[in-house]
């Protein structure tokens, strides 16, 4: 008999969180080929997410609980739970009920027909303005800088092997990006369509910082692309402005009461010097994050596990 093991990073999801665990519990019933089990990790929640789920635990033998020690971000927790699981297939999905965990089956049935991976595509997406545009932007730059396929959409709701989840987690950086790291274990990867529940209580954790934090991750930690685009860049801008030299001198030979452009050679110059600070600033973003990573800064901390037998111990 397979196991499944549910993997749910948590935040502010204190009145969601057990409505989404009936959920699973109530349709893995109607699916008794699998034994299952359920990592539920906090991601330093303001409110009392780790109070539910400690009482989700001490109810049910089948679920543990992970408090992290401050908030590390949703795919440090995913990371987090994923070392925790033991399952042959793994399913991570979100907290706050918009992933319907009820359809799990079809996720499922993808890999068993022999994907490595299968994601939940939806045709009518529940999220705000806000988080669709981040979506979209997300899309473009995974298929530019890690080489996703155009027609493969990518969520937060899906299903990996054992042997997917084993290669996510030799990743030890503290800058983990799920999406990056399974493009680089797997290419055998399927959508099957779900549908998407609009949010019934709260807010998406998501702001802009986050959000533009989570694409420098996924650049940084798995494309030189934008380097090599830098270099690309200079070198064009370089020989445009050897040609335009040349040019300058060859038209003040043949008319020599032609002026000298003052204000055209202020505005190369300025543009030219800002786009050198971005490509400084670029390289300064790789080697920061290789010094931090050289200092061994974790992907996650742990405060607190909790389960049936241990009912909440440090760490």
């Amino acid at each position: 008999m397979s196991k499944i093991s549910f993997v749910i990073p948590c935040y502010r999801s204190a009145k969601t969180i057990e409505g989404v665990v009936a959920e699973i519990q109530n349709t893995m019933e109607s699916i008794p080929k699998y034994v299952y089990d359920i990592f539920l990790v906090n991601d330093c929640s303001p409110d009392d997410t780790y109070e539910v789920i400690r009482a989700l635990c001490t109810k049910y033998d089948n679920i543990t609980g992970i408090s992290l020690a401050k908030n590390f971000g949703q795919h440090a927790a995913l990371m987090a739970g994923l070392r925790k699981s033991d399952g042959e297939i793994v399913v991570c999905l979100d907290d706050d009920g918009q992933t319907p965990a009820n359809e799990v089956g079809k996720l499922l049935e993808g890999i068993e027909k022999g994907s490595d991976v299968v994601y939940a595509s939806y045709e009518n997406k529940k999220h705000s303005a806000f988080r669709n545009f981040g979506t979209w932007m997300n899309d473009i730059m995974t298929r530019a800088m890690l080489g996703k396929p155009r027609d493969l959409h990518l969520t937060s709701y899906f299903a990996a092997k054992r042997f997917v989840v084993d290669s996510m987690l030799r990743y030890e950086n503290c800058y983990p990006y799920i999406i990056g790291l399974v493009l680089r274990a797997t290419r055998n990867i399927t959508n099957v369509p779900v549908s998407h529940r609009s949010r019934e209580v709260g807010t998406s954790g998501y702001t802009m910082k986050k959000l533009l934090g989570l694409w420098f991750n996924g650049f940084t930690a798995f494309s030189i692309l934008p380097l090599r685009i830098a270099t690309v860049t200079g070198v064009t801008f370089a020989s445009a402005g050897f040609v335009y030299g040349i040019y300058t001198i060859v038209k003040k030979f043949v008319n020599p009461e032609v002026p000298m452009g003052f204000s055209s050679l202020m505005a190369a110059v300025v543009f030219i010097g800002g786009m050198l600070m971005v490509m400084l600033g670029l390289i300064g973003e790789y080697i920061g994050r290789i010094y931090i990573s050289i200092n061994s800064s974790p992907q996650y901390v742990i405060r607190e596990e909790t389960n049936s037998q241990n009912c909440g111990h440090s760490e």
